[in-house]
C-alpha cells in the first residue's frame, strides 16, 4: 500500500480496522478487510500520507496508527 511494490503475502504486515484505529494483525487472522503493507516506517510513513488506510479498508474517515506504527518500530532493528 505504501511502496505500491509487489511483495510475497509471507513478506507484508497485513493491517485491519478495529474501532477507528489500524490494528496490526501479523497472523492474519483478525475478522474484517485487511490491507498489505511492508513492515518498515518508510512504506508505512508513504500509507499514511496518502491517506491509503481508510481507502483500502473502506472506512470513512481517518484512522489512528500509533499502535501499528509501535509494532513496526519494534519490528525493524
Amino acid at each position: 500500500m505504501g511502496c505500491r511494490e509487489r511483495a510475497a503475502k509471507t513478506d507484508l504486515l497485513r493491517i485491519v480496522e478495529i474501532e477507528g484505529a489500524c490494528a496490526p494483525d501479523p497472523r492474519g487472522t483478525l475478522p474484517g478487510r485487511g490491507a498489505y503493507v511492508h513492515p518498515a516506517l518508510a512504506c508505512l510513513d508513504l500509507a499514511v500520507r496518502r491517506r491509503a488506510f481508510p481507502r483500502a479498508l473502506r472506512v470513512p474517515g481517518p484512522l489512528d496508527t500509533e499502535a501499528l506504527r509501535h509494532c513496526v518500530g519494534q519490528a525493524t532493528p
